[in-house]
């Protein structure tokens, strides 16, 4: 499994997340352990890591690998629960919170995942399997109105109209089941010069969506706060246009001192600047990195300190 996925910005991130050898980190996307092997590397004995993921092969695989060392304590719970995580193991803050927001490699590469248009799988989409509802689901349940909802708000497809058009007439005569089945309906309706893209769209669209991706990474950036130390960094990598707003705009509003009109005399909204922007501008993979590993093309990582 490990061999399908490569850390996205390893060094950089790690060198802006650890701060302090002996502190207490939070990898809020475990996945196959990358980055919390490399934040192992610059902590001493006295340094912990609490790490989560909630696809439980990659849960399974990183326990295994982490099993012999003290210092990592791993759960199967979604990020966003990263609050209740402290309070479990009795801890008042985190010197630092890593995410990186990627789909694995392996979830990308694996058939039976169903995260990819390139094989033929059941149409599944769910990070977590505790999910009650997968793209199915969705695909065979939601009226027209919301399927060109999900399509366009995320992700950002021109032809969702269209796209939830066919889905409907296509589900009259048979159930969508599979990959392939979503593959044809949008291949049906979409310039075929600009198929691959909207394969891409509409896939990312209803993962999104069956997971809460962006309600969840909300939830997340907001405890995150509440349980980082003064002078923790929380570091985020995201990997399209709807993460990064979410980030950017998150980290923008906690680094100001005030939000009161530009024409009010005096402040009287009694805004407390949380956050300090380290990275004004988001830090992206080098040409080299990017050769040797494509996916890490789109991915923009931001950094902030708390006050």
């Amino acid at each position: 499994m490990i061999e399908h996925h490569k850390p996205v910005l390893l060094k950089k991130s790690i060198d802006f997340l650890v701060t302090n050898p002996s502190g207490i980190y939070f990898d809020a996307t475990l996945g196959f352990g990358g980055h919390t092997n490399e934040i192992l590397k610059r902590l001493s004995s006295e340094g912990k890591i609490v790490a989560t993921d909630v696809d439980e092969k990659a849960f399974g695989f990183s326990k295994e690998k982490f099993k012999n060392d003290h210092r990592v304590k791993l759960y199967n719970f979604n990020f966003s629960l990263i609050d209740v995580m402290v309070k479990i193991e009795s801890l008042k803050f985190y010197d630092g919170v890593l995410a990186d927001l990627g789909v694995s490699s392996y979830q990308l590469d694996n058939p039976e995942s169903g995260f990819s248009y390139s094989s033929d799988a059941p149409l599944d989409l769910r990070m977590d399997k505790k999910i009650k509802k997968n793209a199915m689901d969705i695909l065979n349940s939601e009226n027209e109105q919301e399927l060109e909802r999900i399509i366009r708000e995320y992700g950002e497809e021109r032809n969702s109209r269209k796209i939830a058009r066919r889905i409907l007439e296509t589900r009259k005569m048979k159930m969508i089941s599979t990959t392939t089945q979503l593959k044809k309906i949008i291949a049906d309706v979409v310039n075929q010069r600009e198929a691959v893209k909207s394969f891409s769209r509409v896939f990312q669209a209803f993962r999104i969506f069956v997971n809460d991706e962006l309600g969840k990474l909300k939830e997340f950036l907001e405890n995150s706060v509440e349980v980082l130390s003064a002078g923790g960094r929380i570091v985020i990598i995201s990997y399209h246009s709807l993460e990064d707003r979410i980030v950017k705009e998150f980290f923008r509003y906690e680094n100001l001192t005030c939000v009161c009109p530009k024409d009010a005399p005096v402040c009287t909204c009694g805004k407390i600047q949380r956050l300090k922007i380290i990275t004004k501008k988001p830090i992206v993979p080098s040409a080299f990195e990017i050769e040797e590993n494509r996916r890490a093309r789109s991915a923009k990582m931001r950094v902030a300190e708390k006050i």
